[in-house]
């Protein structure tokens, strides 16, 4: 019973963790499809009356009559909705945050996977698990449990050239550029310094100008 209880401490502190994230029921960025303009590698604009940002993989969609289509991002250079512009980056779709001076900073919106699978494998453990009076009056499969947790990835565009906002990364694109590196070393160690927080990576992408 010990070893049981212990475990269960462990799958609940996994569980309230996740559950800190942002979370959606829908699969899409916007509840309903919006019109939005599409640029094409070939240099059209396209104009479409009913697209969205798919959050599996932040990806454009679009209403072929009564059906979601998923676009063929390989011809798909960015996606411009009344409120937000999005650029292809990679292979995710990921809206203008801010820019400072010449260089921008960008947020892609998927679903946590990983996050969500190991939400459901804690819950099926939890289930099966020979739980004690203490713990059984304990509901960990309510609405909540089922909503998809969101992350933002955050990329930069320095220099004309994109990279994802991440030390290691930084550190390899600003190689020969000794002062950069020495100010990203710095922003690391403040306390209140977050790769995934947008204030954070916006006064970083400042001291680096």
């Amino acid at each position: 019973m010990k070893r049981i209880t212990l475990l269960l401490v462990s799958i609940v502190a996994a569980v309230l963790t996740a559950s800190s994230q942002v979370k959606t029921t829908t699969l899409t960025v916007y509840k309903d499809f919006q019109p939005s303009t599409i640029l094409l590698k070939d240099g059209r604009a396209i104009r479409q009356p009913l697209t969205n940002i798919f959050l599996k993989n932040s990806s454009l969609m679009y209403m072929q009559g009564s059906n979601a289509m998923e676009a063929n991002m390989d011809n798909v250079v960015t996606v411009k909705f009344d409120d937000r512009l999005y650029v292809k980056i990679d292979t995710l779709l990921a809206y203008v945050v801010d820019s400072v001076g010449n260089d921008v900073l960008y947020c892609a919106t998927v679903i946590d996977m990983d996050s969500y699978q190991r939400s459901m494998r804690n819950n099926v453990m939890i289930s099966s698990a020979s739980l004690d009076s203490q713990v059984t009056t304990m509901d960990f499969n309510t609405s909540e449990d089922y909503k998809f947790p969101l992350i933002d990835l955050f990329f930069y565009r320095i220099n004309g050239k994109y990279v994802k906002c991440h030390e290691r990364n930084l550190q390899y694109m600003l190689n020969k550029d000794k002062e950069k590196k020495r100010i990203i070393r710095t922003f690391c160690t403040m306390k209140d310094f977050s790769w995934t927080d947008k204030d954070s990576l916006l006064k970083l992408l400042k001291a680096l100008q």
